[in-house]
């Protein structure tokens, strides 16, 4: 009797746990499922649900100069964000996982601050050190204001891979004659490739997504879209935004999956 009751309380546990997990799951999605719809709506306010389906919103946003531009903003930073980030986080979390100085301690916390201080303050900082070098409003402002926020995610991610590979492998290979960027590249990276693909989703979802900086530093033909976005949101409840959240979201998830399917098994 007493292993049936166990049993029976165990089996209540696993279900309150899973309604917990799903409660959890649908809080998280509930704004996908209510943006998708409204995307959709031929309504010209953001309705819910539509009364009438239309792609109407979606051939405002690629037919408009304005929303292309944005766009265009967006992916060359997103881009070049993440191919500067990497080999800059690669060169960091390796040295943080080789070594025990007291300087490279250092050099991991600055690094990190981004993540650890209030997004409004760095933004703030930012404006101000761009307006007495010039770099307000410039693409170069903010792709490396995109860079600054990026490399925490991608040395985090890194730092992981390294610290649950054996070390000693690339050791090995130093010793038969390769020099440590050789052995680097032929042994270690491969088998950090998880991490490095994690890294990569990181540095470029971040520097899609970022907002609040790109309110302060980003203008004019250098305008990302999600500044756009929320200019669009401030002065008219336009459902193209809906549109425009549909199709960032889908690109998440097309990210994530082609992620998980070049994962090794």
């Amino acid at each position: 009797m007493k292993m049936l009751a166990n049993l029976r309380h165990i089996r209540l546990s696993q279900v309150l746990f899973s309604v917990l997990v799903a409660a959890i799951l649908l809080y998280l999605i509930l704004p996908v499922l209510i943006v998708v719809p409204m995307s959709f709506s031929e309504a010209r306010f953001l309705q819910f649900p539509p009364k009438e389906w239309s792609f109407r919103w979606y051939e405002a946003f690629f037919g408009s100069i304005e929303w292309m531009a944005a766009s265009k903003v967006s992916l060359i930073t997103a881009l070049v964000t993440t191919v500067v980030s990497l080999p800059i986080g690669m060169a960091a979390a390796y040295a943080i996982n080789s070594s025990s100085l007291r300087i490279v301690r250092t050099l991991q916390i600055v690094l990190l601050l981004p993540m650890m201080v209030p997004i409004i303050l760095i933004a703030a900082g930012v404006f101000f050190v761009y307006a007495r070098v010039g770099l307000i409003s410039t693409l170069t402002g903010l792709i490396l204001a995109h860079i600054m926020l990026a490399l925490p995610y991608v040395i985090i991610a890194l730092l992981a891979g390294l610290r649950n590979f054996d070390m000693s492998q690339e050791m090995v290979a130093r010793s038969l004659g390769m020099n440590r960027f050789r052995a680097f590249m032929a042994v270690t990276l491969p088998q950090i490739k998880p991490s490095l693909v994690s890294a990569t989703l990181f540095a470029f979802i971040t520097s899609l997504d970022e907002t609040v900086v790109a309110l302060f530093i980003s203008g004019g033909d250098n305008q990302t879209l999600t500044k756009r976005m929320f200019t669009a949101l401030r002065d008219e409840i336009d459902p193209t935004i809906a549109a425009i959240s549909s199709i960032l979201i889908l690109a998440s998830l097309l990210l994530v999956v082609i992620a998980g399917r070049n994962k090794p098994q």
